[in-house]
């Protein structure tokens, strides 16, 4: 990935109470201006946000800096505050910082200020966005910033952009990574593998460097499976088990269309399993599901429709969303990372699961080991999870299994040269990229 440093502005903290968060709007805006001025390498505005007790407003000061480990705070997100100062806030939980790739695009742009609200990880949790952009999408980066500062949500303490993920991704404890190359026409799927490839492989690496220890990842730029491997293989000090390719969206979609076919209403639907990539060999699970705590091939008798209809809609889905609307589903995809979040952070209710794709060494399933393969999963909602064990299998599952896995297989092959596995061969077998990837 093409990447540009930014050396950014940087805001001296001090402490101050909740009275001394003003100063004049124009003020303000005169130094959103200077902050957001294009970086250079060598030369930058350093911003000192000070404000006492005569609510002094930011100074601007031109002056030469070395390089700076941290992106760019933005206008009000730059004051200091202390968290301690006010009785509503005594009891909120630790700030936690939350990066964002591809932060300026659609999926980010509804799944933001769901992050910010509290809808995501809780109504007691402070959190600090870092939002990754690129040198095109900068103006935009800002306009995003300037929203979420308008939007006053009490929740979000920080707002910081930039353009390099060593920057962005400075101490972050979950990265959310959006932002990927879409595929262009005559684009072939090798090419597209390759393409993102190098972009999460970068990100990998930038993670590996500067995140906390712990840090969870969860992939959602496509295909999200093979760039979760190549973003865990590029960040060896981090463990390979916190890192997840969405396939939530295609779970939802699933637990809709059994929903739609029983009369039911979509939250009765549950241990729904999406296995194996996010593409049409994907494999819904109707065998281990359930209705109303019963089997759904109990409540649904129309096994046909199960193994042919049910598989096809929720595979063709996003294609036929294309159609109707004239581009990708961007609102379900952000409500879907964000029930990705939810699962991981709040306690799996007993006797459920949900799916991710996660990596496979270890499984109990047979499943060949170094890829990342959508599985059923629990979380006690310390962000951890582990394997469900409890799940039966037939010919007809057993089958589809095996064609997703051997797809994984051959992408992992395709993007060899990224994940330390020598010279890349590309056998892709067909070509099963979602039409909402096209």
């Amino acid at each position: 990935m093409a990447v540009a440093e930014l050396t950014a502005p940087t805001c001296a903290k001090q402490g101050l109470g909740s009275s001394q968060l003003s100063y004049l709007s124009a003020r303000t805006s005169s130094f959103r201006r200077l902050s957001f001025r294009p970086p250079r390498r060598t030369h930058s505005s350093r911003i000192s946000c000070s404000v006492n007790q005569t609510a002094q407003a930011p100074v601007a000061v031109e002056t030469e800096v070395p390089k700076s480990n941290k992106p760019e705070c933005f206008g009000v997100f730059c004051l200091t505050y202390d968290l301690k100062a006010e009785e509503e806030t005594k009891s909120w939980k630790k700030l936690i910082n939350v990066a964002v790739s591809g932060a300026a695009g659609m999926i980010s742009n509804h799944l933001l200020f769901k992050l910010a609200s509290g809808q995501v990880f809780g109504h007691d949790q402070p959190i600090a966005l870092k939002l990754l952009g690129s040198e095109r999408s900068f103006q935009a980066l800002e306009g995003v910033a300037m929203e979420l500062e308008d939007s006053l949500f009490p929740l979000l303490r920080e707002v910081q952009i930039g353009i390099d993920p060593y920057e962005v991704f400075q101490d972050v404890e979950w990265a959310l990574l959006i932002g990927a190359k879409p595929r262009g026409p005559g684009m072939e799927r090798a090419g597209l593998l390759d393409i993102n490839g190098q972009i999460f492989a970068e990100q990998g690496k930038a993670l590996n460097a500067v995140a906390s220890r712990n840090v969870k990842v969860i992939v959602v730029g496509n295909p999200c499976n093979t760039n979760a491997l190549i973003c865990l293989k590029n960040a060896p000090d981090i463990p390979a088990k916190n890192f997840h390719g969405l396939t939530r969206l295609d779970e939802n979609r699933a637990k809709c269309q059994l929903a739609l076919k029983a009369g039911v209403f979509y939250d009765k639907v549950s241990n729904m399993t999406i296995w194996g990539n996010h593409s049409t060999t994907q494999v819904p699970d109707f065998l281990n599901a359930r209705i109303n705590g019963l089997p759904v091939k109990e409540v649904i008798t129309d096994h046909k429709w199960l193994e042919e209809e049910f598989t096809e809609k929720v595979q063709k889905r996003g294609g036929v969303l294309i159609k109707k609307w004239g581009r990708s589903s961007a609102a379900s995809t952000a409500v879907s990372i964000a029930d990705a979040i939810k699962s991981l952070v709040t306690p799996t209710p007993e006797g459920d699961w949900f799916s991710s794709g996660v990596y496979t060494d270890g499984n109990p399933y047979g499943i060949a080991e170094g890829i990342v393969f959508s599985m059923p999963c629990r979380s006690k909602g310390d962000g951890d999870y582990e394997l469900v064990k409890d799940v039966i299998f037939d010919d007809y599952l057993l089958k589809r299994l095996t064609k997703t896995e051997a797809e994984l297989l051959a992408e992992r092959r395709c993007v060899a040269h990224l994940i330390g596995g020598g010279v890349a061969y590309c056998d892709l077998p067909e070509d099963t990229m979602l039409p909402g990837e096209m």
